[in-house]
């Protein structure tokens, strides 16, 4: 496993890169709100196959923060690093969860990049996000890590690994850093746009997310002209933290067939 950086606009981005022989085209994971590349741990196994990458967004993890004001900016400045990763490693398969999905969709939809897939993971064309969770991250960090942690909302399972690992990520990224995600997926809509990505999708969705749940995966579905749906089992928002075999089988499978 291969820790590197890449530096562009002024910034240092890290990411992660496991290439153990396989063939296809490079993966690169993209984590979601309050989180970093540690979410995708699980995935590297996929690197017998696929070359998997993973990043730490600006801010999170051991990458440099940006100077951005949440929504456009912010999104546009996580475009940047993911563009940048993406040209370093080849990698042209993105892999997004929650705001990672957002992301890997505005860089399709913007920039001059050779992509062969997308995977959608627990995101949605449009990302609005409850008015008492955008206070509370502003306001009170530890209601909105706690709420976050409730019954279904990022994790089905109790297990207290798997929490308590999820919650350090978030306090790591911290209070600044966490709502200008939340605030940024807040101003994300790009229904209107979405039927202009050109490339093979899979909407991956855990069964019992509710973030974005099946409906916001339907939709994608339906408008994204070549899109597939499937459903991850006893799993919530991150799926691929919970039922890691299931996801990267779910990946597998689509990416075996379509690129």
């Amino acid at each position: 496993m291969e820790t590197a950086t890449v530096d562009h606009h002024g910034r240092t981005t890290n990411y992660r890169l496991r290439d153990a022989g396989g063939d296809g085209p490079t993966i690169l994971c993209i984590h979601g709100s309050g989180g970093a590349l540690g979410a995708w741990r699980g995935q590297f196994r996929l690197a017998s196959d696929y070359p998997v990458a993973a990043l730490d967004l600006s801010g999170h993890g051991e990458s440099d923060d940006v100077d951005a004001d949440a929504g456009y900016e912010a999104l546009s400045a996580y475009v940047d690093d993911v563009v940048a990763v993406a040209e370093e490693t080849g990698a042209s398969v993105l892999v997004g969860n929650s705001l990672g999905g957002a992301v890997a969709m505005m860089v399709a939809l913007e920039r001059d990049i050779d992509l062969d897939a997308l995977v959608l993971a627990g995101t949605g064309a449009k990302l609005s996000v409850l008015q008492d969770l955008l206070e509370w991250l502003d306001n009170d960090f530890d209601r909105a890590v706690e709420f976050l942690h409730g019954d279904d909302h990022l994790f089905h399972t109790t297990d207290e690994r798997f929490i308590e690992g999820s919650k350090q990520a978030m306090y790591d990224a911290g209070q600044a850093v966490t709502s200008r995600d939340f605030r940024s997926c807040h101003t994300f809509d790009i229904r209107g746009e979405i039927g202009s990505i050109d490339v093979p999708t899979l909407a991956l969705v855990g069964e019992h997310d509710k973030l974005t749940p099946l409906s916001y995966h339907e939709y994608l579905a339906d408008e994204i002209p070549d899109c597939e749906l499937a459903t991850i089992e006893d799993a919530a928002h991150l799926a691929m933290l919970e039922q890691p075999r299931a996801f990267n089988a779910a990946v597998q499978d689509f990416l075996d067939r379509r690129v």
